[in-house]
This record gives C-alpha cells, structure tokens and sequence, in this order.
C-alpha cells in the first residue's frame, strides 16, 4: 500500500477530543493527515496537535491561501510546524479563491497565479534562513530573517487547476495537490506537473483531496452532493477549470440558472453523472475501489474528506474507509 490520508479535523469532533481518533488513525493504516482552510478550523492548529499525538503520521495542509498572511507570518508558521515534526509536513499553497480572499477577508483577489508563485519563491528563500530583501510582482520584503531554523525544509506543494498554475507545482514547486476532479481527469492533470518537474530536474507528488461518502443510497447522495458541488463549481476558477477539462455542455445550464439567481433550477440542472465522476459514493468496497482508481490515474496521495451525506456516522466512515 502506498499513502492513505484522512482529512482533518474530523466532522463532529472538537479539536480537543481529536487525541484518541489521531491514535486510532495510525491503528487503522492511515499514514497522513490532511487539514485545511476555508470558514473552519485554520490549516495547521489540527496538524500541531497530530505531531504531538501521533507522531507516526505525516502531516499536509491543503491549503493555505497565498493571500490571508503576510509573507512572514506565513513563514513562521509553516517553519513553527515543520519544526514540530521534522520531515513529516507537506506544506500546500494555492491561491484560493475570490470568496474566500475577497469576500471574506477583504483582501483583493489579484493575480493569483503571480502570488503564489511569489510566496513559494519567498518560503523557499525564508526557510532556508537567508534574510529575505526583495522586490516581488505581488509583494515587497524588506529585510526579514526568520528566527526559527528549520532543520529539514518541508516539501512546498501547489494547489493546482488548469496548465499554468499546474506547469508551476511541478517547476518550483515539489509537486500538486488537486481536487473536484475524476479519476480520469487526473490522466489529464498529473502528466503537466510531471513534465514540469521533469524539465526541472526532480520529481514531484500529486495529492488529491476526494470527497467520499460511503453511503449506498445513491438517490440521497446524489441530492446532498449536488449542493456541494453548486457551492465549489459556480467559483470562477473552478468553473473554468471544468470548462477546460470538457464538461461545459453538460454544466452549463447549472451556472446558467445559478447566474439568474435560481439556486433551485440550478441544482436540478447537475446531471447525476457529473456527481458520480466528482463524488465517490456507495458501499465502503466500492468507495475504496474508486479510491484506488485514482491511484491508478496517478495520484500518488488521497487524501480523503468524508462527506457526511444521509446521516452516516463519519468516524464509523473513517473506520470503513482504512486501507486494506
């Protein structure tokens, strides 16, 4: 068995309670955790507590956004938790999105391709401990050193839809991590940022965060899933990202009716094939069977995010769903 990851922290559990289900975890055969951070936890609280309660598991963060920090407090933390667990934290970076960096933090969503790449040429400047005095596209710093010195720099990651930002994870970043995307389309995906790295002279590890709901009632599934994916898809870069990966026929009346305002007509316009391809869902046999699917596209990593649809328990889910 390769790497098997689990999202964190775990639905319906308060970060304090999580000391059990960490152990639990590395009992089960997960060998990573993968947190991350939209409107819940922040991205590296629950990745602290895991390197202290179950130092057996590797630690990943997708993702933090490359606009809601500085660059030097971006910095500290990412050196804070590579110091807690040296050589087993995976930073991942990527843009986000407007809603979360505009519309929620007030700060403005501009170049995102051209800030994350400054922020992972900034990190990989910073952690090394030289002092940091440069001019760049996005941002100016001037003078920093970090304090902390990270004995082993932690792999940087990139979060990655369509060829640039993809071309980038592989070129200076150490690899991509990828999302809301089938099997298939990682054939698609994962070759680029191989390439990429290739031309760089190294390799690079593809980490994709699945959504899973090990639950056999389809009709249910399909029904919750689809608010889910209104939610990500109606973003304009995930949006885009569908369009180039060749389901705009079959999206287009759901951001149609989305765009008129008409959230109902929109979710009734997701075909049930589009929720099959993005959601993976059934009988836990058949959800770890799609799951390896994907290892079989070319992911080297998944990190799973259990959906919760129909009323399942998720921890008895993160127990169905252990590797074999």
């Amino acid at each position: 068995m390769g790497r098997w990851g689990m999202s964190v922290p775990l639905g319906g559990v308060a970060l304090s309670e999580h000391r059990d289900h960490y152990r639990e975890l590395v009992d089960l055969g997960y060998t990573d955790v993968w947190s991350s951070e939209a409107d819940g936890s922040d991205g590296f609280t629950p990745l602290a507590l895991a390197a202290a309660w179950a130092p057996e598991l590797r630690l990943g963060v997708a993702i933090i956004p490359a606009f809601t920090r500085g660059p030097a407090l971006l910095a500290q933390s990412v050196a804070a938790l590579a110091d807690a667990a040296p050589g087993r934290f995976v930073m991942g970076l990527g843009s986000s999105s407007n809603v979360i960096v505009e519309r929620w933090n007030g700060i403005p969503f501009e170049e995102p391709y051209k800030r994350t790449r400054d922020t992972v040429r900034f990190l990989r400047s910073a952690l090394s401990g030289e002092k940091v005095k440069e001019e760049y596209d996005t941002f100016t710093v001037n003078g920093f050193r970090l304090g902390l010195r990270v004995a082993e720099q932690p792999p940087i990651l990139v979060a990655a839809l369509r060829p640039g930002m993809l071309r980038l994870a592989g070129r200076e970043g150490d690899g991509a991590i990828i999302n809301w995307l089938s099997a298939e389309d990682v054939r698609t995906v994962a070759p680029i940022v191989h390439e990429a790295a290739a031309g760089a002279g190294k390799s690079a590890e593809i980490v994709a965060r699945l959504f899973v709901c090990p639950n056999p009632d389809a009709e249910t599934v399909r029904a919750q899933a689809k608010f889910a994916i209104a939610a990500y898809l109606n973003v304009p870069v995930y949006a885009e990202f569908h369009r180039w990966l060749g389901r705009g026929d079959r999206l287009q009346g759901m951001w149609d009716h989305w765009a008129a305002g008409d959230r109902k007509a929109a979710l009734a316009a997701i075909p049930d094939s589009v929720v099959d391809e993005l959601v993976i869902h059934g009988s836990p046999e058949a959800c770890k069977e799609h799951l390896r699917a994907y290892v079989d596209a070319g992911v080297d990593t998944p990190a799973i995010a259990v959906l919760p649809f129909g009323g399942i328990d998720p921890i008895q889910a993160v127990r169905d769903l252990a590797p074999d």
